[in-house]
């Protein structure tokens, strides 16, 4: 097996495990991802995801170089995934927060897949980068959509263009990434953000999520108009009960995600 995937205390891991390749993606470990996600999906207790690569060298290089199918550009772009790479770089229908955990190199879909998390926790050897135009492809699974949406359009411009690293510290000071600490205090940090995660409401975080995936070309009048599902849901909860309870109560809130 290509990804690992372990559930516990609502907290989904998925660890692309193919550190001799640098977890580069080739279509078996593709359609697994696709797979698991389709999963996390379908199951209501998963209240948090992290999303990292097996070791230290890599959290993914992206695309396998050596396993390409001899498609042309235009023959992988008709046949790309419309989720993104590894299902996940452009994902709108997974709606509990997704922590990319980045563990080392990310380039290529392996950026893209760090794209389309919404929080990214990187270890300070952490670098990021869209090559593909040095070997004549494009980051059509994500990159050059999602990548000016976070970033200066200028420096996203300039990273597809030239293929240069991004490293750690510079990603979190243009906004991409929300910490970076040194490799050996990656697990702790990220398990911090899976706590105050956890501690919140999930029907909260669903319609937060849906909100900023679905109201980014909006005006803010529309945008705040906009009723979503998951927004009617979070607010005729028994949860936004209970939260207001156990503030005026000064406990801890018993979260049952209805």
């Amino acid at each position: 097996m290509t990804v690992g995937f372990t559930l516990a205390g609502g907290v989904a891991r998925v660890t692309i495990d193919r550190p001799d390749r640098m977890n580069a993606v080739d279509l078996a470990t593709s359609a697994e991802l696709e797979r698991i996600w389709t999963a996390i999906e379908a199951d209501e207790s998963v209240r948090c995801v992290v999303l990292t690569g097996a070791g230290n060298r890599a959290f993914s290089a992206g695309a396998d170089m050596k396993s390409d199918s001899g498609k042309t550009g235009l023959e992988y772009w008709a046949e790309a995934n419309p989720s993104g790479f590894g299902g996940i770089a452009c994902r709108e229908s997974l709606m509990v927060p997704v922590i990319a955990r980045v563990n080392g190199l990310a380039l290529g879909g392996g950026m893209e897949m760090v794209l389309g998390a919404d929080i990214v926790i990187a270890a300070d050897h952490a670098r990021f980068g869209l090559p593909e135009a040095k070997v004549g492809r494009l980051p059509l699974d994500g990159g050059m959509v999602m990548l000016q949406r976070l970033i200066p359009r200028n420096i996203a411009a300039g990273l597809m263009m030239t293929g240069r690293m991004l490293g750690a510290a510079e990603a979190a000071r243009l906004g991409l990434v929300n910490a970076v600490v040194p490799e050996a205090e990656l697990d702790a940090e990220v398990e911090r953000w899976v706590a105050d995660i956890l501690a919140c409401a999930p029907l909260s975080l669903k319609a937060i999520k849906r909100s900023i995936r679905a109201t980014a070309h909006l005006t803010s009048a529309d945008a705040r108009g906009l009723k979503t599902p998951e927004l009617i849901a979070a607010l005729t909860s028994a949860d936004s009960q209970e939260g207001v309870a156990a503030f005026r109560e000064k406990r801890a809130p018993q979260w049952t995600g209805r």
